[in-house]
């Protein structure tokens, strides 16, 4: 399937003539993604509604004050990713060179003295009036763009020579440079994966890949060897080693996850959350999801998610056969780039990764996560409207056509 996709013939393709009394089966968004996503945007208000009480009281703000602040920025990233469908999949493959440069510099800025904002100890966002904005969520999309539209202009050449497999992965590593001056590793390590991920998708031979991967394993473990990652990689295997200081945040999850059983403690009724369980809004709130609706509760995130990266994939698949490489290779990113992102920030809460600052998608609470998932989710829905609008099977208007009337 893999090779099939790649190999798909290129070719210009014309929208299909209008044909009288005929429209488009499917102009409306695609509900295999809309429906997932505006789930777990849903479970995402209440559970960041109930997670944030305690900490909203303990920091002397209003009790809903991160609750509406979560509102804001849905209702933001929704604007969007509806303005997106006006945005051709065409436009954005032109300009996705110009786009690799803009994420350099957005990183950049970063760690520009006066621009950079500090927040536990990391610099990762910059001041923008009301808020502060977390560059390197924006650079995935952006990260995404780029190796697109590199795999489509060379993925013949991508199959078969190593240089050419090994320039996306450069790109990627120059950016995890930069990411872990801030320091940011889990984000580094995230991009990575998808570029590496988009380039194995592309049909690039095992053994390039093999290399390319055993050539990054030391640079990521000489960054392990901080003194603060060391702590976290100790605390992950021995928790109790250590259970008021490495040990204590995943602890606390593991408590909250196993008083929730089957079928939780219901909500608001979390214990965890009461300043027990750092960081239970943002990061850890998958583990305030597991205790207050248990074991059913986490199994029905988990079928969203995997509806969701499926169907985004499944997308990508459709595109890549009918000759739009670049989109199909940009939804294969965007699936990647959730489904990576769920399955770390999870295996952390669950005790199965070491602890790691990445937010859940469409969940946490986190303005520039929350905005540039739901941006994604506009792209791959533009992916799909495309298709639908230019391949899409017609049937018979409603309205039928005034006599006279011609095509």
């Amino acid at each position: 399937m893999r090779k099939k996709a790649v190999t798909a013939k290129r070719h210009s393709v014309k929208n299909q003539a209008f044909v009288p009394g005929m429209m488009p089966v499917s102009v409306r968004p695609d509900s295999w993604v809309l429906v997932p996503a505006l789930v777990l945007l849903c479970i995402g208000i209440v559970m960041v509604g109930s997670a944030s009480i305690a900490i909203a009281e303990g920091n002397g703000v209003s009790p809903h004050y991160y609750l509406v602040r979560h509102l804001v920025f849905i209702c933001i990233g929704v604007t969007l990713a509806m303005s997106l469908r006006i945005i051709p999949m065409a436009f954005l493959q032109r300009i996705s060179q110009p786009l690799a440069l803009l994420s350099i510099l957005m990183l950049a800025m970063v760690l520009v003295p006066g621009l950079g904002h500090t927040v536990n100890g990391s610099t990762r966002w910059v001041r923008l009036g009301f808020t502060n904005f977390q560059m390197v969520e924006a650079v995935k999309l952006l990260v995404i763009i780029y190796t697109a539209g590199y795999l489509a202009r060379k993925a013949e050449l991508v199959q078969t020579r190593f240089f050419d497999t090994f320039k996306p992965l450069v790109f990627a590593g120059l950016l995890s440079f930069l990411l872990l001056l801030q320091p940011d590793m889990g984000s580094a390590a995230v991009i990575t994966a998808i570029v590496a991920g988009m380039v194995w998708l592309a049909g690039a031979a095992w053994r390039h890949v093999f290399v390319l991967g055993a050539m990054a394993l030391p640079v990521f473990g000489y960054a392990a060897m901080e003194p603060y990652r060391l702590r976290r990689i100790t605390g992950f295997l021995d928790p109790w080693a250590d259970e008021f200081g490495s040990g204590f945040q995943l602890i606390q999850a593991l408590i909250a996850v196993g008083r929730g059983e089957l079928f939780g403690v219901g909500i608001g009724a979390s214990i965890q959350k009461l300043f027990y369980l750092p960081e239970a809004h943002t990061d850890f709130i998958f583990a305030v999801l597991a205790e207050e609706l248990g074991l059913l509760g986490v199994v029905f995130v988990l079928a969203l998610f995997l509806l969701l990266v499926t169907r985004i994939m499944v997308i990508g698949i459709m595109a890549h056969r009918k000759g739009r490489t670049f989109s199909g290779f940009v939804a294969y990113g965007i699936g990647l780039w959730i489904g990576l992102q769920a399955l770390v920030n999870i295996g952390v809460n669950l005790g199965a990764l070491p602890t790691k600052g990445l937010t859940l998608p469409l969940i946490s609470s986190g303005g520039s996560s929350m905005l540039m998932t739901l941006v994604a989710i506009g792209v791959v829905l533009r992916i799909k409207y495309e298709l639908d609008r230019d391949f899409g099977v017609y049937e018979k208007s409603r309205k039928p056509l005034k006599k006279g009337a011609t095509a």
